[in-house]
């Protein structure tokens, strides 16, 4: 069976002030298209296919004609949702969709319920685990602790469970939207921290024959059966160096695998460039960025006068400005950003309560603190369910 894994759709995301629709659509085109070319049996679509619960209706109507363009093409579709979807509105109507062939897997419930397809060699098992927010899911999986690897397993248990009751030699598939250990995340995803752990071991997925990752925006090999596919296009600079693929998958008889990149279409290529404003503006070797969206990094030790206006003379698709004077860390005109920078919110904190008393948290106090923040957490996905 071939299969067409991709993730992170992100529909209705602006790329700084640039409006992403017309790429995005511009995708889902070359999604059909590989489709069809590549004689694709089924599309996996591993989570975040919105950017936010309450998407903008210009994305939801590009939703809707994805979906249309893909029942006629008459080939099955999988589709889970991530983070930043809302699990319930991305399924309604998935039972009429369903008869479609496009198949809305977004209740955590349902995790060892497959959608059953089938080719010349047997069945093909498609288990959807939509992402799962420990505090929301835990008591359906009957989790002592809300923790990512704890769902995961309970929800993979169940995966588990119910292929062993299918016939010998049905193959499986594995949809998830999650942080698996080893990934290299990027600026662009949305922190799912939970008890000062965000990742999963890989081995939470053993005993299937492919795992279709979401939630990381770079392309990436966990394992040989353990893959992201990452977004298809750029939602940061710090996906500068990625190169947007989906994965083509081939599923053998046997369970055996055989998988290839397939490049997505690049709206504009992104810079990352870093001197003072005049060596930026005079550098020859700069000129193959002069068409590129450009994030430009000033370490001027003064801030120069109309530093942007001059930049897009020679840049005029520079979208993003950082001023960052070349100065010892511990000199204190370092700006708080750059302090902060690469910092997590349990260690701002705790960097704060060691500046006002003079020590540190104990152990029980950073406890209270990771409560705290994964409470507040909590809160923030259950008001965003109930929108």
């Amino acid at each position: 069976m071939r299969l067409l894994h991709t993730s992170d759709w992100h529909l209705g995301r602006a790329f700084h002030r640039v409006n992403m629709l017309g790429a995005q659509a511009e995708f889902i085109g070359h999604l059909c298209a590989t489709v069809r070319e590549r004689e694709v049996d089924a599309v996996v679509v591993s989570g975040d296919v919105y950017d936010r619960a309450v998407p903008p209706l210009a994305a939801v109507e590009l939703f809707d004609d994805a979906l249309h363009r893909l029942a006629e093409l008459g080939v099955p579709t999988v589709m889970i949702s991530g983070n930043h979807d809302s699990a319930r509105r991305l399924g309604v109507g998935a039972g009429l969709i369903g008869r479609a062939g496009i198949h809305l897997q977004t209740d955590p419930s349902a995790a060892g319920m497959p959608v059953m397809l089938a080719d010349a060699h047997g069945d093909v098992a498609f288990y959807g685990l939509p992402y799962l927010e420990p505090a929301l899911v835990k008591d359906e999986f009957g989790a002592e602790k809300a923790g990512h690897e704890t769902v995961l397993a309970a929800a993979m248990h169940r995966v588990r469970a119910d292929l062993a009751t299918r016939a010998r030699g049905t193959r499986s598939v594995v949809l998830a939207h999650a942080f698996v250990t080893g990934g290299e995340p990027s600026d662009s995803e949305r922190d799912i921290t939970v008890g000062g752990v965000a990742s999963v071991p890989a081995g939470v997925f053993d005993g299937v024959d492919y795992v279709a990752l979401g939630h990381l925006h770079g392309c990436q090999t966990i394992t040989e059966r353990v893959r992201y596919s990452g977004s298809p296009l750029p939602y940061s600079f710090s996906e500068a160096e990625h190169r947007k693929t989906m994965w083509l998958v081939d599923l053998g008889a046997d369970g055996s695998l055989a998988a290839e990149r397939i490049d997505c279409p690049v709206p504009r290529a992104l810079a990352r460039i870093r001197g003072t404003l005049d060596e930026l503006l005079a550098e020859p070797g700069l000129a193959r960025y002069e068409e590129a969206w450009v994030e430009a990094t000033l370490t001027d030790a003064v801030r120069p006068a109309d530093p942007m206006a001059r930049l897009t003379e020679r840049f005029p698709h520079t979208l993003s400005l950082v001023f960052a004077p070349e100065r010892a860390p511990d000199d204190p005109d370092v700006s708080y950003a750059r302090r902060l920078a690469g910092r997590s919110d349990q260690e701002i904190a705790e960097d704060f309560v060691a500046h006002v008393r003079g020590a540190g948290p104990d152990a029980l106090e950073r406890g209270v603190l990771r409560d705290a923040f994964d409470a507040v957490r909590a809160d923030d996905a259950v008001r965003e369910v109930a929108r």
